[in-house]
């Protein structure tokens, strides 16, 4: 579901490619909807599609960083809130003794969670941390 700058804003150009987690699109999202029960909060989270989408966009447009924002965005929509929080504290300088906490982290993300950029962005926190000495030991 690749896109470029001509399709954006997405929900103006091609409103049908926007999908909630259990595949209701723009149109299904109604107030009746919400009231009856039929829409719930899983069919306004954003899915990792959408984000990929996003990046595609982000990318055309010269913003590769966002892009890149985007895409690592995507690898999390199915991971647990816990443990990015969990993950999010241990970025914080000086709170894991080690680079293999990290790089662990890292392994878990890749293995559990499909998330190869996210495990990208650990291992290289690791490898910056390290050089600058901030892990404890």
């Amino acid at each position: 579901m690749a896109a470029d700058l001509k399709d954006y804003p997405l929900a103006e150009t091609a409103p049908e490619r926007i999908l909630g987690r259990r595949g209701k699109s723009l149109d299904d999202l109604t107030l009746g909807g919400v009231l009856s029960d039929d829409v719930t909060i899983e069919d306004l989270c954003i899915t990792p599609d959408a984000l990929k989408v996003q990046a595609d966009i982000a990318s055309a447009a010269g913003r590769p960083a966002l892009g890149a924002n985007f895409e690592r965005g995507s690898e999390l929509v199915n991971v647990p809130q816990e443990l990015i929080m969990e993950t999010y504290e241990m970025l914080r300088p000086g709170r894991v003794k080690s680079s293999q906490v990290l790089m662990d982290r890292a392994e878990m993300f890749r293995r559990q969670y499909g998330a190869h950029e996210i495990a990208r962005f650990l291992e290289t926190a690791a490898r910056h941390y390290y050089r600058r000495g901030i892990f404890r030991d």
